[in-house]
């Protein structure tokens, strides 16, 4: 994969590219990432690539000039998918779904804004998708950019030592990720799960999706809502299968809360909601569930 970051600012990037997975992939020849200073395409000799905004009000706009030159100056190869994005609060919510995307791209351009904002030609000369990493506002594109590119390297095929440990993560299936431990077994009276001793990789496995499920239930619960937004919140119900040797958290649609209601919990559902999908589960002994 091809990686261009256009920004004012190269500097900021040396020490994040430089270190751990993102290094790594580069050293292997995985990724190339290539860093294109806006101001070198500035048409003055003071590099200037902002100006005060037509209207009057406060701040710096970012020029067309020097950022459509910025991007056009980037070739594409025949046949080679690419993928154009603009860093803004504006554009579309970032997420694993959106990395996992772009991930199989073969060349990405990032356009990295900064001051009060860009001229809105480039929005409309441009083929650029608008992608934002939240509902925040930071001083320029860079730290979002870096964001897009640590999210989407990894996803990269090879980038990984395990190739399990992208399909694994939190919200790659939809949920949270399972609590992980390490050595030592105890330490200051908190002993790590038995079940995670056992050797038992089925019971392992079975474990690591009821601590996933019930974790996203407490703490977001909003992944559970379903594709059509209002119809509320699916996957809240845990049953407890008999599995032999141990219990097995699986999500049914039964248990739903309307898409109101959700909106009113914040972070996590009340304690009587908790309690109600709690008494739902069946103890094991009671056979095989609906």
């Amino acid at each position: 994969m091809r990686i261009d970051v256009l920004t004012l600012f190269p500097r900021m990037f040396e020490g994040v590219f430089a270190e751990s997975i993102l290094k790594r992939a580069q050293e292997r020849g995985l990724v190339s990432v290539r860093l294109v200073d806006i101001r070198d395409y500035s048409e003055d000799r003071h590099r200037t690539v902002d100006d005060r905004p037509y209207g009057g009000g406060p701040g710096m706009v970012l020029k067309p000039e020097p950022v459509f030159k910025a991007v056009e100056s980037i070739p594409a190869a025949p046949g080679e998918v690419v993928r154009r994005i603009l860093l803004t609060p504006q554009g579309k919510r970032f997420d694993q779904a959106y990395a996992r995307d772009l991930a199989a791209a073969d060349h990405l351009v990032l356009v990295c804004g900064h001051y009060e904002g860009f001229d809105e030609r480039i929005r409309e000369g441009l083929s650029l998708e608008e992608v934002s990493i939240g509902d925040f506002v930071l001083t320029g594109g860079e730290i979002p950019a870096m964001l897009v590119v640590d999210a989407v390297v990894r996803l990269v095929s090879g980038v990984l030592g395990d190739a399990e440990s992208a399909e694994f993560e939190s919200f790659s299936r939809g949920q949270l990720d399972h609590p992980h431990y390490t050595r030592p077994p105890e330490f200051r009276g908190m002993r790590v799960p038995d079940i995670l001793l056992s050797g038992n990789h089925e019971e392992i496995r079975r474990w690591r999706e009821e601590q996933s499920a019930t974790r996203t239930l407490a703490r977001r619960p909003d992944l559970l809502v379903d594709g059509e937004g209002a119809a509320g919140m699916r996957s809240a119900e845990c049953e407890m299968r008999n599995c032999g040797r141990g219990s097995r958290a699986v999500f049914s649609s039964e248990f739903r809360v309307p898409s109101s209601e959700l909106e009113e919990w914040g972070s996590s559902p009340p304690p009587d909601r908790q309690s109600q999908a709690g008494a739902r589960m069946r103890d094991p002994g009671q056979g095989e569930p609906r």
